[in-house]
């Protein structure tokens, strides 16, 4: 894979299809790494809604921390 500057990163990321974005993981600054950021952290607000709702808990007093 060649090195490419930031800018022409960017500009191959801006031409591609939204469907494009987040079939694959990529890390670094990109559109792909957003979405599967917020996926997962979606992912960890509603584990932690899960807990509170089923042991009458805060996610915290649960883990023992508080």
């Amino acid at each position: 894979m060649e090195n490419k500057t930031p800018t022409e990163h960017y500009d191959v990321q801006s031409s591609r299809k939204y469907g494009e974005f987040a079939t694959k993981f990529q890390f670094g600054s990109n559109p792909s790494a957003e979405i599967w950021n917020g996926r997962l952290a979606m992912i960890g607000f509603l584990g932690a809604l899960a807990v509170e709702l089923t042991t009458g808990q805060g996610f915290f007093h649960w883990l023992g921390i508080v």
